[in-house]
């Protein structure tokens, strides 16, 4: 469709790299983390989520796109085409909350040793904005060439990813499928298949006051926690110090135990360390609890066990996807309750009702209550479909690799349409230094070059996904 387009793409993102870079910090400046006790008309998701979305048109607009908010669920930049039929990006725009142990401001962009350092530059600020600037190397080639692309190129701008996915939802019901889309919100080569979302409650009878007055750990469901305390009636001379639980007298006869842990996303709990598990080992082990708080701990210790599920009898694999995961993710203390969450992330040799049914029997044994939060099955679109191996042969001409297709446990936009999947920018075998962290984490931080590299490709894939027959 474009002749030369490779050495096209690659002059392009030279040229406006340092423009890219401004605008992922002006969307990294706000903390847009959904704040429904504050929703209001235009602002559903509350007012910051409502300012990033916001942010996210107006580059849009800036860089020649027909812009449209829709009441501040969510928004599109359009490129029409000489057909109706539509290419579509998606990305977002809200995050996780930026949480503490951060080394730098996790509301702008911080240049180190060629990373990108802030909140949302690899989930998802800074992937959105390239999908961005690759729509506008379209608008520039329409303006210069006077020829329409073959199909209408959309970029979506989400802004309820972190939480429930609630705007692609309201999308879809009031505006027609893409032929093909792909969002710009996960790993290279291309990910086809997601395994299914589980998330449920456990909580306790009254039990809170005997000894433990309070538990508090995490920050979201989806996300292993790196920090989580307790208060509990005790003085700090009687408890033992170690190297991952701290003690503090609160005031007198009360304590504050604070767990480290090391946090991740639920979806990738290899390598982490839940710090609700260090808590709750710790309570145990220095007989911290009442006895109907210890046997409630007793269950918590069960769920933090294993990250695969086997400690809960729930584990599963298949042919497709990789093995089951199941993590804590938040736990809090309500009403004289306590209330843990579960993540589980599974293949399609289960299903969530054979989750629910084991974990409501196993809490019931406990003298505890489980409850279904959220259950979404598993999503695959053919790794053999035209528009997949496009990606993939796009992706492996600009690195040298000879990779395919693959399945993930994390839930991205993709698992919501007809024919889609998410494609880069992160890479599992880029080299990243001690400092720095993951999306969801702190010092959430990411190459620069990569970016650079990912600008390319979708550059590259857009134009060859116009030459197919859709």
């Amino acid at each position: 469709m474009i002749e030369n387009i490779i050495e096209r793409a690659e002059a392009y993102v030279d040229e406006v790299w340092e423009d890219v870079v401004a605008d992922i910090d002006s969307l990294v400046q706000i903390d847009s983390v959904e704040d429904k006790e504050h929703a209001a008309p235009g602002m559903p998701y509350g007012p910051a989520p409502a300012k990033a979305l916001e942010c996210g048109l107006s580059i849009l607009d800036k860089l020649g796109l027909e812009t449209t908010n829709c009441d501040g669920r969510i928004g599109f930049g359009d490129l029409e085409g000489a057909s109706e039929t539509q290419i579509a990006t998606i990305g977002h725009t809200d995050i996780v909350p930026t949480g503490g142990g951060w080394d730098f401001d996790p509301l702008r962009v911080t240049r180190k040793d060629g990373f990108l350092i802030g909140r949302g530059v690899l989930d998802d600020k800074g992937p959105f904005t390239l999908s961005a600037y690759a729509a506008h190397f379209f608008v520039r080639h329409v303006r210069e060439t006077g020829e329409k692309l073959p199909y209408t190129l959309r970029c979506i701008v989400g802004c309820n990813e972190e939480t429930g996915m609630e705007d692609v939802e309201w999308y879809l019901e009031n505006f027609d499928q893409p032929a093909f889309c792909f969002t710009p919100d996960a790993d290279f080569p291309l990910i086809c298949g997601e395994k299914g979302i589980f998330h449920g409650t456990i909580t306790s009878g009254p039990i809170a006051g005997g000894k433990i007055l309070e538990m508090d750990g995490g920050i979201v469901g989806n996300a292993i926690p790196s920090s989580a305390t307790a208060l509990v009636v005790a003085t700090a001379d009687e408890l033992p110090k170690t190297a991952d639980v701290d003690v503090e007298q609160e005031r007198p006869g009360v304590v504050r135990l604070t767990a480290h842990g090391k946090g991740g996303h639920a979806s990738m709990p290899e390598g982490t360390v839940n710090a609700i598990g260090v808590l709750v080992s710790y309570l145990l082990m220095n007989d911290i609890c009442s006895d109907p708080e210890r046997q409630f701990l007793r269950l918590l210790s069960q769920v933090m066990a294993s990250t695969d599920g086997s400690s809960l009898g729930i584990d599963a694999t298949d042919d497709v996807f990789d093995p089951l995961t199941c993590i804590g993710g938040t736990i809090r203390t309500v009403d004289g309750c306590f209330v843990q969450t579960i993540d589980s992330r599974y293949p399609k040799s289960t299903t969530g009702e054979a989750i629910a049914a084991k974990m409501q029997a196993l809490c019931e044994s406990y003298g505890c209550t489980f409850t279904i939060d959220l259950d979404k099955e598993p999503f695959l679109t053919s790794p053999d479909s035209p528009e997949i191996q496009t990606l993939v042969r796009t992706y492996n001409e600009f690195t040298g690799h000879k990779d395919k297709a693959f399945t993930i446990g994390g839930g991205t936009y993709a698992r919501h349409f007809e024919r889609a999947c998410a494609f880069g920018p992160n890479d599992s075998r880029l080299p990243m230094p001690e400092w720095a962290g993951t999306e969801h984490g702190p010092n959430e931080a990411f190459p620069e070059e990569q970016l650079k590299l990912a600008l390319k490709i979708y550059i590259v894939s857009i134009a060859r996904l116009m030459e197919l027959d859709l």
